[in-house]
């Protein structure tokens, strides 16, 4: 992307400390695939969610949602879901409602705690949701009321592989 390409947000992993990849399926979302009715603000059900191929010493798991194209300069947190233990290679479909033992949900910029749905302003171009899983070198623990800036912090340094599936959904 140049600098005068302003058509598309930048990807922000292009940023961070760059790591191995390994695989993430799901049942409901899909690369370039537009979000269904259950991902989309309203019903807020996050998506089913299975992972493997992560490095060997993967010490614990997070989740996140992020939408690099929300109009603010920032981009929107969409889901953050940290504390899963290395055991858990998978997340059923609304996991967000019921989030494994031991796991921590922050407050998303919806303002709400679990998965906030899809809600680009009408018109605007078609957003991607980079649904993220982070494998850990060593467990993020951080307070629930952490802000997700916080929470993106200590999984830069403590991410050392990293499998991402990006949907798109655009309203209107």
């Amino acid at each position: 992307m140049t600098s005068l390409d302003r058509t598309r947000a930048p990807w922000p992993y292009d940023f961070l400390p760059p790591v191995p990849s390994f695989a993430v399926v799901s049942d409901d979302v899909a690369d370039g695939a537009v979000l269904a009715d259950p991902q989309v603000a309203g019903q807020d059900v996050s998506p089913h969610l299975a992972w493997s191929g992560f490095p060997a010493e993967t010490a614990a798991f997070a989740v996140t949602c992020f939408d690099p194209d929300a109009p603010t300069g920032s981009g929107w947190w969409h889901w953050m879901l940290l504390g899963l233990d290395a055991s858990v290679t998978s997340l059923a479909t609304g996991a967000a409602g019921s989030p494994p033992p031991g796991a921590v949900q922050l407050r998303n910029d919806s303002g709400t705690i679990g998965f906030a749905g899809a809600a680009p302003p009408p018109g605007d171009p078609e957003h991607r949701y980079l649904f993220a899983v982070h494998a850990l070198g060593s467990p993020v623990e951080v307070d629930a009321g952490a802000s997700m800036a916080v929470g993106a912090f200590h999984l830069t340094f403590n991410t050392i592989a990293r499998a991402v599936v990006a949907p798109v959904y655009r309203n209107g």
